[in-house]
């Protein structure tokens, strides 16, 4: 198993090795990409050093069974041919090819299935904040149709890339030696504040991050359920947070929902108001279940639901989430 990883030094690249050790994923052979400015670096994978290659338009991706892309919707789009022509698996985690017909859509444990159809040899990557809802969704799928979802997210400053997580911690400590703070990958200061816009608008006066939620959400359940999103950046440092409302074609009852959560995959429930237990994205950093919590019935919809998930952005939202596309990949004999 030959395994390419294209944008290697950024935050997710970076988490991808991670992963890959974690869970032992079968590699024979690991090759890292980057931009001319990161060619050269050096990284450590399971006591190996390995030195990042300038991505080029050449046949490096000669022999590469899977490649892992994480660097960006434009870079994907100008590699695509490069990285698939010699038959390599590109799983790629940008926005790139999200909503392409001919490109599945794959969180694991909701539509795996769709990863062996893949006419270009690309595997999109869904939506960080997308990932961690439909993971907690299909518990409640599987018990009555979803006909509409309401959903507040809580993103964590991750969601920008490593240079704005530093700026987060860069802010505060400006902010207590009195000077004025440096605002580059945000809006505005997100140090002691929220900023209730991720991405750019629509002409529908909805973000592209929340139109995101809409479309993959469909993509990904084969489903015409109906999501509408308020994304909102916190000065949280990794962990997005989601307050969830579901409308169900049949009442579903708090005990019935926290059930099916406790058996769902990827799903672990935190959930006992008497112990004060729930997720928060300051525990759940680093971990790679999509926690829920707060169940409750929905006071203003009597066929409603409402919980709380917390997920670390970088694992289950980005990386992990594609190495467990690869597995599937694998453990089905799809490659």
């Amino acid at each position: 198993m030959k395994v390419a990883i294209v944008g290697a030094s950024g935050a997710v690249g970076q988490e991808f090795l991670r992963v890959l050790a974690d869970r032992n994923f079968p590699i024979d052979e690991l090759v890292l990409f980057g931009s001319a400015r990161s060619a050269g670096s050096k990284y450590t994978f399971k006591g190996k050093e390995y030195i990042v290659k300038e991505l080029q338009h050449n046949d490096d991706f000669e022999g590469v069974d899977i490649a892992f892309t994480s660097a960006g919707a434009g870079i994907s789009k100008e590699f695509e041919k490069t990285i698939t022509k010699h038959g390599a698996v590109m799983i790629d985690n940008s926005s790139a090819f999200r909503m392409d017909d001919d490109v599945p859509l794959v969180v694991p444990e909701v539509n795996g299935e769709d990863a062996k159809d893949r006419p270009r040899n690309v595997i999109a990557n869904p939506n960080c904040t997308t990932i961690q809802m439909v993971v907690a969704l299909k518990a409640i799928e599987d018990l009555s149709h979803i006909k509409r979802v309401r959903v507040s997210t809580y993103q964590a400053a991750s969601g920008a890339g490593a240079a704005a997580m530093d700026e987060l911690k860069e802010q505060y400590a400006q902010l207590v030696r009195g000077e004025e703070p440096t605002v580059s990958k945000f809006y505005y200061q997100l140090a002691y504040n929220v900023i209730p816009q991720v991405d750019v608008y629509t002409d529908n006066l909805y973000t592209k991050e929340e139109m995101k939620m809409f479309n993959e959400t469909r993509k990904i359940m084969h489903s015409d359920i109906k999501t509408s999103a308020m994304c909102v950046r916190v000065p949280v440092m990794r962990a997005h947070s989601e307050s969830i409302w579901v409308e169900t074609e049949r009442p579903i009852s708090v005990e019935e929902a926290r059930a099916a959560f406790e058996k769902a995959e990827g799903v672990i429930v935190m959930d006992n108001l008497n112990e004060k237990l729930y997720p928060m994205p300051l525990d759940m950093a680093g971990k790679d279940a999509v926690y829920v919590g707060r169940i409750r019935k929905d006071l203003a919809d009597e066929n409603g639901l409402t919980f709380w998930t917390v997920s670390d952005q970088i694992r289950k939202g980005a990386a992990l989430n594609a190495v467990q596309i690869a597995e599937y990949l694998v453990k089905n004999n799809a490659l």
